[in-house]
């Protein structure tokens, strides 16, 4: 199985998940956002889109940079449901999950340069 499989399989499901449970994504897009749908449905085409592109050997690097891009875009989001969390006086171990997300944004963009770009 090829190294950029697994990247694009994950972001291919993240970004149906942004069709099919549009609600939650909306939830967590910051208040700053002036439209929280259209920035859950964008983001969810761009993640369909670079996921195509990983599997296609002449999109493969623009695809990577593009979802490592997207990764640093939309972590206000990871750092607004944390926040949420936090005021929602949420579990603990809800919490604690939240912040192990945090380090994972920069964990996917290193896996797509990885599988991507490196090669």
């Amino acid at each position: 199985m090829s190294a950029h499989f697994g990247p694009a399989a994950l972001f291919f499901i993240a970004g149906v998940m942004h069709f099919v449970s549009p609600a939650f994504f909306d939830r967590i897009v910051p208040p700053w956002v002036p439209d929280a749908r259209l920035a859950t449905y964008v983001s969810g085409i761009f993640e369909i889109a670079g996921a195509i592109g990983l599997l296609v050997p002449a999109t493969r690097v623009a695809a990577a940079w593009g979802l490592i891009a997207l990764l640093a875009a939309v972590l206000p989001a990871n750092i607004h449901m944390l926040n949420q969390a936090r005021a929602a006086d949420a579990s603990a171990g809800f919490i604690v999950g939240l912040w192990i997300r945090l380090p994972l944004q920069p964990l996917l963009m290193w896996w797509v340069w990885r599988a991507a770009v490196r090669r």
